[in-house]
């Protein structure tokens, strides 16, 4: 019996994301495969969302509704911003979003990770699961590819990382839920915040670690048949 794929069916990421705290700023960290049930609608989204110069929020679950509520707390930090004349805190923004989030919690389906840096209290993660629930961690995960990564969090995440052992490990993760997770895949995007500034960076699959059983990248099927190569006319 064949298998119908609608594609008018909802567009969810079955996601990956994560954010980590380093002594000096935090890294942000996702895959990029968006779904429409089992068809993949968008192999290279961006699932890290600018909110202020400052801070940035992972999205995931419903991709409308991540966008949306990304959408109002942005216009609403800019207003903030506006009247006090400085730049919104980390907090102001996690409790912006556990606010849409909280209030709308019966219409929206999205898990959101926030994390950014600010003057007052240097780098900050905030998860806001389904529900609208806030909750300050030094490591957040979130999305479907997450289930696969509590454990190798436990051992692999220690306090006081510096911001190249942070993103190694924020790769790391998010490589290998890819490999576990079959709603997530694509590319790693990170984002790192500090003091400094922001600094975003890209990992396409062939320079993501290998993990157990993956076959290596090939750019043509022949190279793993072993066939010959075609020959040209």
């Amino acid at each position: 019996m064949d298998q119908k794929v609608d594609l008018s069916a909802p567009h969810s990421m079955g996601t990956t994301i994560i954010g980590v705290t380093y002594n000096g700023g935090v890294v942000l960290g996702a895959d990029s495969r968006t779904s429409t049930g089992v068809y993949v609608a968008n192999r290279a989204s961006d699932k890290i969302t600018q909110l202020t110069d400052n801070v940035y929020v992972c999205r995931s679950g419903s991709a409308a509704d991540s966008q949306v509520v990304s959408d109002y707390v942005r216009y609403f930090l800019h207003q903030h911003t506006i009247q006090l004349g400085q730049p919104a805190t980390v907090k102001v923004a996690a409790n912006l979003v556990r606010l849409l989030s909280y209030n709308n919690k019966n219409f929206l389906e999205t898990g959101l990770i926030v994390g950014g840096w600010d003057k007052y209290e240097g780098g900050q993660i905030f998860g806001v699961p389904l529900g609208g629930t806030i909750v300050q961690q030094p490591f957040a995960i979130g999305g479907s590819g997450s289930s696969y990564l509590y454990g190798f969090f436990d051992q692999a995440w220690k306090e006081g990382m510096t911001k190249d052992e942070a993103e190694d490990l924020v790769k790391k993760a998010v490589s290998l839920a890819i490999a576990r997770d079959g709603a997530s895949g694509g590319v790693v995007r990170t984002v790192i915040i500090n003091s400094e500034g922001v600094t975003r960076n890209f990992y396409p699959g062939d320079q993501l670690p290998i993990w157990h059983e993956e076959m290596e990248p090939h750019n043509s099927l022949l190279d793993i048949l072993g066939a010959p190569e075609p020959m040209s006319m």
